[in-house]
């Protein structure tokens, strides 16, 4: 059994999205490995009170270390606010860290900040090291960004940064040329990385909790969900638009069995709500604030599509989705498009106006065909067992470091 060194600025068992992938990334290491964690000291609370509560075996496989800069170094950062100057501070400062400690372990792990394009040094501590899993947004196509100059501005701009960084960034150069297992997100990071394959191994950051899985049968009524942040880089406007679309082709009584929920806060609320007026569908969708995860399941439980034109570069409620046996409607990119595989119907980039028919499309064909829609479904939930299981990511992990 050999001991991993992780890195993981954010972790936490008691959050969704990065902080839950870095704890239940650990968990599957420790299946198999010695783990020592090293994470921001703001953790420690939530990680102390978890382990009381939440009994596990694992446990015993697992030491945290709790490590942050000096408080002059880290006053001006609050929240997301300064986010990733600091992580890469932290990054910087962490080797002398663990250096000081004398930590005795085989091999090292940069398990998050999930980006591809933000250096590690790591390196520096001289053993055999895994990066990932990691990657990146792509750029949104600018047709599809539809609240102004602005931010297609500030999309172009982070964009522009991402390409510096991969590009000429030295100290992604010393990360990349160091690193003996790049787990890469999806295809676009091996491109813009340019790595040799055999550094490339797999790994979406995506994952779920599998669930009590119920097969479908034809339902009374015809839900379509969305879950996420209510941002441009989330599409739901063009999922709105496309509902709408697809709703106004039905007649009276059929309108009374379809419904729309989304689920979700962020500063294009407003926005959104305005959206569902204009095109005549606000009695039909219904806008939803953040819930917790019980009723959530509730939610994931009664629907019978997932409607996902996110333009990101993951979901983590596209795992969601899939353990509950949900198709997938989503573009066909490297996010979302990869992480569906064959379980989604996809449309690919064109122009709004194409993608929008080709979501209400989709909508109409899976709503018209129940036998589809359960063909469908049961694919899903096998795309998720394949993929998405956190042990099948920890199988994974477990191969990566046997060939180190």
């Amino acid at each position: 059994m050999k001991t991993i060194l992780v890195s993981a600025y954010a972790i936490n068992p008691y959050k969704g999205s990065e902080d839950g992938t870095g704890w239940n990334l650990v968990l599957q290491i420790a299946r198999f490995q010695k783990v020592i964690a090293i994470t921001r000291e703001n953790n420690r609370s939530h990680i102390e009170r978890y382990l009381l509560a939440e009994p596990n075996v694992l446990y015993k496989n697992i030491s945290f270390l709790y490590f942050d800069t000096p408080k002059w170094m880290r006053f001006w950062k609050r929240g997301e606010r300064g986010a990733m100057l600091y992580y890469l501070l932290w990054q910087y400062f962490l080797p002398a860290f663990i250096k000081k400690k004398e930590i005795d372990f085989d091999l090292v792990h940069n398990l998050n900040f999930h980006n591809d394009w933000s250096p590690s040094w790591l390196w520096k501590l001289k053993k055999p090291m895994v990066w990932g899993p990691v990657g990146h947004h792509p750029i949104i196509p600018k047709e599809y960004i539809s609240n102004g100059r602005i931010e297609k501005m500030k999309d172009h701009l982070k964009w522009m940064v991402k390409n510096y960084f991969w590009k000429y960034d030295p100290f992604l150069k010393k990360t990349l040329h160091n690193t003996s297992k790049v787990l890469a997100m999806h295809s676009q990071v091996e491109k813009v990385l340019g790595l040799e394959k055999e550094k490339i191994v797999y790994l979406s950051q995506v994952g779920a909790t599998d669930v009590n899985y119920v097969e479908k049968t034809e339902p009374d009524e015809f839900v379509v969900l969305s879950v996420g942040r209510f941002v441009t880089l989330k599409g739901f406007d063009i999922a709105i638009k496309a509902f709408a679309k697809f709703y106004h082709s039905l007649n009276q009584e059929q309108k009374k069995k379809v419904k729309f929920k989304i689920i979700g806060k962020g500063p294009e609320g407003n926005k959104l709500i305005g959206l569902a007026l204009k095109f005549k569908v606000k009695d039909s969708v219904e806008f939803v604030k953040w819930m917790s995860k019980s009723d959530l399941k509730k939610e994931y439980e009664n629907a019978s599509v997932f409607l996902f034109p996110s333009h990101e570069g993951a979901g983590m409620v596209v795992a969601e989705a899939l353990s509950y046996g949900i198709p997938l409607l989503c573009f066909d990119n490297c996010g979302p498009g990869e992480l569906a595989g064959f379980s989604g119907m996809k449309v690919p980039y064109s122009s709004p106006e194409k993608s929008i028919n080709g979501f209400a499309k989709h909508l109409q064909t899976l709503y018209a065909d129940p036998f589809l829609l359960q063909i469908m479904s049961k694919v899903a939930r096998e795309r998720f067992e394949s993929q998405f299981r956190w042990d099948r990511k920890g199988d994974i992990l477990k191969e990566v470091y046997a060939q180190l």
